[in-house]
């Protein structure tokens, strides 16, 4: 009988350390999901800080933000070149 205790412990074991795995797996997941999240929401802080500081600073910018903010105007500039031709090539 010793024998198929054995298996049997053996198995229960095998079990209960695939279980204790598997919930450390879904744990891991689980926070690696909230990291993310919480990355998510800190860059789009960052941006909306940007976006306010830019609308209302951005044509009389602090030093250290004069090269961004000139980016920025530039960006824009080129976008709404860009969409003017897009919409040059729709209406013709």
């Amino acid at each position: 009988m010793d024998f198929f205790e054995k298996i049997g412990e053996t198995i229960t074991s095998a079990g209960k350390d695939a279980v204790d795995k598997t919930k450390a797996l879904a744990e891991i997941a689980s926070l690696k999901a909230q990291i993310y999240s919480c990355d998510e929401a800190i860059k789009k802080t960052y941006t909306e800080i940007g976006r306010i500081y830019y609308d209302n600073f951005g044509d009389n910018p602090e030093e250290l933000f004069v090269k961004q903010c000139k980016a920025i105007a530039k960006s824009e500039e080129s976008k709404k070149e860009l969409e003017e031709k897009l919409n040059e090539i729709k209406n013709a």
